[in-house]
C-alpha cells in the first residue's frame, strides 16, 4: 500500500532542481513515446513480415522492453543535459511505462481487446517520475530515490511542547539532546492533541560526514570503519534522490500533526524494513510557488491500514449472517436485507446511527423485526453544494475561454451582432473599433476544422493560474465524493452484512441517457466502494443478471407485475403489497442464488425464500419497512444569500442528452428533453485544453 508524503519545498534552490529533474524526465519520456510510436507505425505498416514471423519482426523493430530501454540509454548518453539530472535507473523505468501501454495496444487481453496505438502525451498530464525499488536481498541498496531518517528522529525533532514528555528535544548535527516522547507514547494520545509542532519552512539536513562503526572487527582486533552515509541518518525523514553526476536532493517531509492520524503514520512510517519503493509525484495548487506542489508516494509491503474503529466495525459486519439486496437507479441506491436463516427469533437489526428509522447523510435506515431496508439518496445540503460546484465550474470554464479569445484574437471571429455593429459604423463613417474579445466561432477551413491547432495558441499568466485553480478544485471536489461513498459503503454493510447482490447492469446504458442525474449521483461510484467493502469484511457483492431474474416487474408473492419506468410504486394484485418499486427489487436480490458466483447467467429468484420472508415477518410487517424508509431526509437549515434558491429540491435524474420514450425515475411522465439538453450538458462546460 502506498502512503502520501508532502514535501517541504520552500528551498528555492531544491524546487528548482525538482522542476529541472521533472522537466528531463518529461523529455525523455517524450522521446520515447515517439520513437514507439513509429515503431508500432512500422510494425503494423509491414503485412508480409508480421504475416511470416510477428516476433521476429518486433524484435527487429526494437519493440520489446528490452528494445525500448536501450533506447532510453541512447537518448540518456546521446543529449549531455539529460545526465546532470537523470540516472540509468530513472530512464529505465521510464521506458517501461511507455513499454506497458504499447504491450496492451500489441496484445490483447483476456476479453480480446486491445488499447489503442501508444500516443504523445502532454506535459501538464506528466505527473509522476516512477522509482526504482529497495533491495531486501542486498543490505543499503536502494537507487533513485529513497527515504531517510526514522519517525522516532523526527518526533524528536519536531515534538510539540505541549504535549505530556516532551522537552523540546532538537537535533544538532549528528548528536540527539535529552529524550522526549516515544512513538508509542504519541499513539496512545487521544485524538485532538497535536502531536508535531512542524515549522513553515522545514530545514533539509546534511548529509553525515566522517566514518561510523560497521559493526565488524579485522584480524588483528580492530573496528572495522566505514563512510557515513544516508544509510546511518537518524533524524526527521528527508527524501534522497542520488545521482552519478551531480550532489545528492535532499528533500524534508512533511508529516501531519494530529493524534487522529497518528496511528496511519506509525504503520506505513515506523518499520523501515518493509519499505519499498518511492514515486515522486506533484500536483497543481496555483498558491504554490512554481504552480506545482510535491508529493513522494512512499509504497510498503503490506496490506492497506485499518484504523481500530474501522476494524472492529468491519468485525461485526462479517459476524452478521444476513443476505442483503442491492437495487442500483439513476438518483438512490436501495437495500434491503434479511437474516441468511429465517424462522428463528427477530432481533433487532443493527443501525449506524443506533436507532431505527433515522436518516445521516442522505443514508435512512428502518429496520422491523431482523428485516432492514436503507435508501440512499443526495440530501439537500448536498444537491446545493453541487449547485455552487457546478456554478463554480462554469464560470472557470467561461474565464478560460475568455482569456484564450483575448490572446489569440486573430483565430476567432466576431459574432453575428459584433459584425452588424462594424457594419452599421462603417456605413456611418465611423472609424473602425478593434474588438477585443470576439464571440464568434473559430476560424475553420472548408471542412470544419481549425485552421490553427489548439496547442499552438498563446496562453497568459492568467489563463495558466485559473486552469490550475480549475484542476485543484476538481480534484479536491472528486475526493470528497469518494470519500463520502465509502462512507455510506461503510454504513451500508453494518447494516445489512457483507454479503450482497445487485443486478447486473451497465452504468455506461444510464450515462448516455441520464448523465446528469448519474453525474450528481454516482451509482457507479457507490456499487464500487460498495464492493471493496463487503471484500474487507469478508463477504462479497455478487451480480445476478436481469434477463434471468426481472426483479422489477415480480412481487415477493412470485406473481409478474409489469411495471413501465415510469411507475415508481409496485402494487400487487395477488398479494395486496404496496411499495416502492426499487425497494421490492432491492427484497428480491436477497432472495437470489447463484449457482456460479462468477457467472451473473446463473441467477435464479428463490421464491421460496421469498415466500418465507411472508410466513415470517407478513405482509403488513414487510409493507412497512418497505413504506418507511422512504422517509426523506431532514432539509438543513438554508443560510442567508444567494445559495438559498439551490437548496430547493429539484428533480435529481433530468436526461441530460438525447431523447428517451420513457420517463426517468423521480421525474413526472409528462417532462420531455428539451433541444437545449439534447445539444449540450451545462454540468460539463466544453472547453478545449490541449496546450
Amino acid at each position: 500500500m502506498v502512503i502520501r508524503l508532502p514535501m517541504d519545498m520552500s528551498d528555492p534552490a531544491a524546487r528548482v532542481r525538482m522542476e529541472k529533474l521533472f522537466s528531463a524526465a518529461w523529455s525523455l519520456k517524450r522521446a520515447l513515446q515517439r520513437d514507439a510510436s513509429d515503431r508500432v507505425a512500422a510494425y503494423w505498416a509491414g503485412v508480409h513480415r508480421r504475416r511470416d514471423d510477428a516476433k521476429a519482426w518486433r524484435v527487429g523493430l526494437g519493440l520489446s522492453r528490452d528494445g525500448l530501454e536501450h533506447a532510453a540509454y541512447a537518448h540518456l548518453e546521446n543529449s549531455g543535459h539529460l545526465r546532470h539530472h537523470l540516472s540509468k535507473a530513472l530512464a529505465m523505468h521510464l521506458a517501461d511505462e511507455v513499454w506497458t501501454g504499447v504491450d496492451r495496444h500489441l496484445f490483447p487481453d483476456a476479453t480480446g481487446r486491445r488499447a489503442g496505438r501508444p500516443k504523445i502525451g502532454s506535459w501538464w498530464a506528466f505527473t509522476r517520475i516512477p522509482g526504482r525499488a529497495r533491495s531486501h536481498t542486498q543490505e543499503r541498496k536502494w537507487e533513485t530515490f529513497r527515504l531517510a531518517g526514522t519517525l522516532q528522529g523526527h518526533l524528536d525533532a519536531y515534538a510539540a511542547p505541549g504535549i505530556p514528555g516532551a522537552r523540546g528535544a532538537s537535533w544538532r548535527g549528528r548528536q540527539r539532546t535529552a529524550a522526549s516522547v516515544t512513538v508509542a507514547d504519541a499513539l496512545a494520545m487521544p485524538a485532538g492533541t497535536s502531536v508535531l509542532a512542524q515549522p513553515r519552512h522545514l530545514s533539509a539536513p546534511a548529509m553525515l560526514s566522517g566514518t561510523v562503526e560497521t559493526g565488524k572487527h579485522a584480524a588483528s582486533g580492530r573496528r572495522v570503519m566505514r563512510a557515513a552515509s544516508w544509510w546511518d541518518h537518524a533524524g526527521p525523514l528527508t527524501v534522497v534522490y542520488t545521482s552519478a553526476h551531480a550532489d545528492d536532493l535532499a528533500i524534508p517531509v512533511r508529516l501531519p500533526p494530529g493524534a487522529g492520524r497518528w496511528g496511519r503514520v506509525v504503520y506505513f512510517l515506523d518499520r523501515p524494513h518493509l519499505w519499498h519503493k518511492i514515486d515522486m509525484v506533484r500536483r497543481r495548487k496555483a498558491s504554490a510557488p512554481g504552480g506545482w506542489t510535491y508529493e513522494a508516494h512512499l509504497m510498503i509491503l503490506d496490506r492497506g491500514y485499518a484504523s481500530a474503529a474501522s476494524r472492529h466495525r468491519r468485525e461485526r459486519a462479517a459476524a452478521l449472517e444476513r443476505r442483503a439486496g442491492i437495487d442500483g437507479n439513476v438518483s438512490n441506491l436501495s437495500v434491503f436485507s434479511a437474516p441468511a436463516a429465517l424462522g428463528g427469533s427477530r432481533t433487532a437489526c443493527p443501525s449506524p446511527s443506533g436507532t431505527d428509522g433515522s436518516t445521516a447523510g442522505g443514508v435512512g435506515v428502518v429496520g422491523v423485526g431482523g428485516v432492514a431496508a436503507t435508501l440512499v439518496t443526495l440530501t439537500m445540503a448536498e444537491q446545493a453544494r453541487l449547485e455552487r460546484e457546478r456554478r463554480k465550474a462554469k464560470g472557470r470554464a467561461r474565464a478560460l475561454e475568455r482569456s484564450r479569445r483575448a490572446a489569440n484574437r486573430d483565430r476567432y471571429r466576431p459574432s453575428t451582432r459584433q459584425e452588424t455593429r462594424a457594419q452599421r459604423r462603417a456605413s456611418k463613417g465611423l472609424l473602425e473599433r478593434q474588438v477585443a474579445l470576439p464571440k464568434g466561432p473559430r476560424v475553420a477551413n472548408k471542412r470544419g476544422a481549425p485552421s490553427n491547432a489548439y496547442r499552438t495558441d498563446t496562453l497568459t499568466t492568467t489563463y495558466r493560474r485559473i486552469r490550475t485553480r480549475h484542476a485543484q478544485a476538481s480534484r479536491s471536489f472528486a475526493e470528497a465524493r469518494q470519500n463520502r461513498a465509502r462512507q455510506v459503503a461503510a454504513r451500508i454493510v453494518a447494516v445489512h452484512g457483507a454479503n450482497l447482490v445487485i443486478e447486473d447492469c451497465d452504468i455506461r446504458t444510464w450515462t448516455r441517457l441520464w448523465g446528469r442525474g448519474v453525474a450528481r449521483f454516482t451509482p457507479g461510484m457507490l456499487i464500487a466502494a460498495l464492493k471493496h467493502e463487503a471484500a474487507a469484511c469478508g463477504g462479497r457483492l455478487l451480480r445476478a443478471s436481469t434477463t434471468q431474474t426481472a426483479l422489477s416487474q415480480h412481487c415477493l408473492c412470485g406473481a409478474r407485475v409489469a411495471k413501465s419506468l415510469a411507475q415508481r410504486e409496485h402494487r400487487c394484485p395477488a398479494c395486496g403489497l404496496t411499495a416502492p418499486r426499487d425497494l421490492v427489487s432491492a427484497a428480491l436480490a436477497s432472495c437470489i442464488t447463484l449457482t456460479d458466483p462468477d457467472d451473473p447467467g446463473t441467477a435464479r429468484v428463490d421464491y421460496t425464500r421469498a415466500a418465507h420472508l411472508f410466513d415470517t415477518y407478513s405482509i403488513q410487517g414487510l409493507q412497512e419497512v418497505l413504506s418507511e424508509s422512504t422517509a426523506a431526509s431532514p432539509s438543513p437549515a438554508c443560510r442567508v444569500g444567494r445559495d438559498h434558491a439551490a437548496a430547493t429540491p429539484v428533480a435529481s435524474a433530468q436526461r441530460s442528452a438525447g431523447t428517451c420514450g420513457a420517463p426517468t425515475p423521480d421525474e413526472t411522465p409528462t417532462r420531455g428533453t428539451t433541444p437545449d439538453r439534447c445539444s449540450r450538458n451545462p454540468d460539463y462546460p466544453d472547453f478545449r485544453d490541449s496546450s
